[in-house]
């Protein structure tokens, strides 16, 4: 039974959308006379009961067209038999598992550990990257074929997906720690931006996403889609991928990552372009 009162709940989620940590909530919330226990309970309780919201939905909204398989599919891709949990045909959504192998992801964050910068958004203009608070994490982006890691892992996914590498952006890396999230939005190049002609010279629209989850936090951090009522888990070595033909809403692309409540997730996403990528 949920015991947040409607106010406190409407202003904690309203905090968190903000771009507010639930640190710094925290620390507002003692301010003005909370004990700080009692607090941090009432924080958990709230961000828990919006993830099961979510999760309750998910799982109660018809999918369009679901695949899933009782025994999983297993793909051999280059090196590795990578499993097929659930495929969704409109909109195209694949969700992998056994993509990367635990040494992987932890090597992953080690390559990039020391390279991690606050993330920002897409900016209107191209070459305008903002810090918006629908964004908190950290994040770096590898070189294509940086390191034999990235050679091997970028082989594995041009076999998977059947889309050659340099038809794809380099490696992204990015941390969510508690708080983290990325609120709902579109990988494609928005059409109407300024920005947008000079970015697609360099390879084309956009026209898929693969997200690989490296490291499992302990609550929360899903991977949403709206559209659909669909929330995919983040598992270390598994990963989401989801394709979008034309860069509009009709492709029920949208997407965010939920608040991470406690630990940490780190993903590696691959975007895929057009053309060659340069």
């Amino acid at each position: 039974m949920k015991t947040s009162t409607p106010d406190i709940r409407e202003w904690i989620l309203s905090g968190i959308a903000g771009g507010h940590s639930p640190e710094k909530l925290l620390e507002q919330m003692v301010g003005v006379g909370w004990d700080e226990d009692r607090a941090l309970e009432m924080l958990e309780r709230v961000l828990r009961e919006k993830a099961e919201e979510i999760a309750a939905r998910a799982s109660s909204v018809p999918l369009p067209e679901p695949h899933l398989t009782e025994s999983p599919t297993a793909i051999r891709a280059l090196d590795r038999d990578v499993r097929v949990t659930l495929a969704i045909a409109k909109p195209r959504i694949v969700v992998f598992e056994n993509l990367l192998s635990p040494e992987e992801c932890e090597g992953l964050i080690e390559e990039s550990r020391s390279r991690l910068e606050t993330s920002r958004v897409v900016g209107k203009e191209f070459g305008k990257n903002e810090l918006h608070h629908a964004r908190v994490s950290e994040g770096m982006f590898f070189t294509l074929g940086e390191s034999t890691l990235i050679q091997r892992i970028e082989a594995r996914i041009a076999a998977l997906l059947h889309w050659p590498v340099d038809h794809g952006e380099a490696i992204q890396i990015l941390r969510y720690g508690r708080g983290g999230k990325y609120d709902p939005h579109y990988d494609y190049f928005n059409p109407s931006n300024e920005g947008t002609a000079a970015a697609t010279r360099q390879g084309g629209q956009r026209v898929g996403t693969l997200i690989m989850y490296l490291r499992t936090p302990s609550k929360g951090g899903g991977t949403v889609f709206p559209a659909i009522g669909l929330e995919v888990m983040p598992r270390q070595g598994s990963g989401v991928f989801f394709s979008y033909a034309k860069p509009d809403p009709s492709t029920q692309t949208l997407h965010g990552g939920m608040p991470v409540i406690e630990g940490e997730k780190w993903i590696a996403t691959k975007w895929l372009r057009e053309r060659k990528f340069h």
